[in-house]
């Protein structure tokens, strides 16, 4: 996972004390170094303590963060002392950067309310906020609403943001695939392409016919074929027949073909029962083994399925599954079982193993 880049705005109002901005900035900024984010704010040079508090301030900072439009993922605001809402909410208008806002603020000590030491930011917060939304900018909030930044509920807060600025950039001009149409059966998965692209994610399709043509044309003796059978088979041990793995390694080699030549994130494949009369496996292995890779695969052409899948990758920085809310659990009113067929990805599994498939084999046959 590549380090995300996230900007920072030091509130400040002169008629608190604009010392504690000092330490405040450099509180804030220890903090989200051991986060381990890069950090794009102004400095002291910029800026008296790198603070925003006038409109000169914020047209600074707004032009910071336009120059790094395309690395930042997120922008926290941080109130050391009240702050002054309208240069805040100025230079998030002026950066006209679509990314999430995280608000914090300061809290006072009982014992520390004189007027060199207050800061007043749990009333500043709400007038930054009240401003934000008057300019029509969405922010977000920490658990308390004021919060000291090295408590562990700050760290979870920051872990939460930092989540949800992987997944709003990940899902900006995302592609996705999807081969194959879905089991006739299955209406349950049907969506919209259009939604998904006024939404800015884009959906390639390959035919299953495509696929299985692509897969024709290689030989046992191709060396991409080789590598691909020897990692997958170092990937998981399978129980059975060489001749179906390496219909599988070739499987491999024509998706990440694919996957290469239209820079695709993840997929949807029709699992069944198409692929097992033509072909003669089920994909399945084949598909834990992109998920275990980061490239997320969802069963039974399931795109919006896929899509939920590639936001818990992108939210937890591990593979991810799609499940069946299966079966009851006894008479336990608040248990489920969740299942699926059996493409969920190594980190998953305990001790697993690759066999026939033991539901649809008794469908199409256990050769197949």
């Amino acid at each position: 996972m590549s380090k995300q880049v996230i900007g920072l705005i030091v509130g400040d109002r002169s008629c608190f004390p604009e010392i504690l901005c000092k330490a405040g900035r450099e509180r804030m900024i220890n903090v989200l170094n051991e986060a381990g984010v890069e950090i794009v704010a102004l400095t002291p040079e910029d800026t008296r303590f790198g603070k925003v508090e006038s409109w000169q301030d914020s047209q600074k900072c707004a032009d910071l963060f336009r120059k790094h439009r395309d690395r930042l993922s997120g922008i926290v605001v941080t109130l050391p002392n009240f702050g002054d809402e309208r240069a805040i909410a100025d230079t998030l208008r002026y950066a006209d950067i679509d990314v999430p806002v995280l608000i914090h603020a300061y809290p006072d000590e009982i014992d520390k309310l004189d007027p060199k030491s207050r800061r007043d930011s749990f009333c500043g917060k709400i007038s930054v906020c009240a401003n934000l939304k008057q300019y029509g900018i969405k922010y977000s909030l920490t658990s308390e609403h004021t919060i000291d930044p090295e408590s562990s509920s700050f760290g979870k807060d920051i872990a939460d943001f930092l989540a949800t600025c992987r997944i709003v950039k990940g899902l900006k001009k995302l592609k996705l695939g999807a081969i194959g149409t879905r089991p006739n059966p299955f209406k349950t998965v049907r969506y919209s392409e259009k939604i998904l692209e006024r939404c800015g994610i884009s959906v390639d399709v390959m035919d299953l016919s495509e696929l299985l043509a692509a897969i024709g044309k290689l030989s046992d003796s191709d060396s991409r074929v080789k590598r691909q059978r020897d990692a997958f088979v170092t990937y998981i041990k399978p129980e059975g027949e060489s001749a179906a793995v390496m219909k599988m390694a070739k499987l491999i080699v024509v998706v990440e073909d694919w996957i290469a030549a239209n820079e695709i994130q993840g997929f949807a494949f029709q699992c069944w029962t198409s692929i097992q009369e033509n072909l003669g496996i089920f994909p399945c292995g084949v598909m834990s083994y992109f998920s275990q890779k980061l490239i997320p695969a969802a069963c039974e052409t399931d795109v919006t399925g896929l899509l939920s899948m590639y936001v818990l990758q992108l939210a937890s920085g591990k593979p991810s599954a799609i499940v069946d809310w299966n079966n009851n659990y006894g008479n336990d009113p608040d248990r489920c079982i969740l299942f699926h067929c059996s493409n969920f990805p190594l980190d998953i599994l305990d001790k697993p193993v690759m066999t026939h498939h033991v539901i649809l084999a008794e469908t199409v046959g256990r050769d197949k």
